[in-house]
């Protein structure tokens, strides 16, 4: 008996210290993190190309 809780003792210990959680976390955030960055670009250049695609049609349609 005293064999068998040393055996799960030990598993528990091993496995509790993993850090394979913690990288899912820090790995979810520098994703959302880029995700916000992107958005960020598109939203602040949206502008500035819509007006360009406009001239540049405009100017080849005539």
């Amino acid at each position: 008996m005293t064999t068998r809780f040393n055996f799960i003792k030990a598993w528990m210990q091993a496995h509790a210290k993993t850090e394979r959680g913690a990288s899912l976390v820090e790995y979810a955030l520098l994703v959302a993190l880029i995700a916000v960055v992107c958005i960020g670009a598109v939203s602040f250049l949206a502008g500035g190309v819509e007006k360009t695609f406009t001239s540049a049609g405009s100017s080849i349609g005539g």
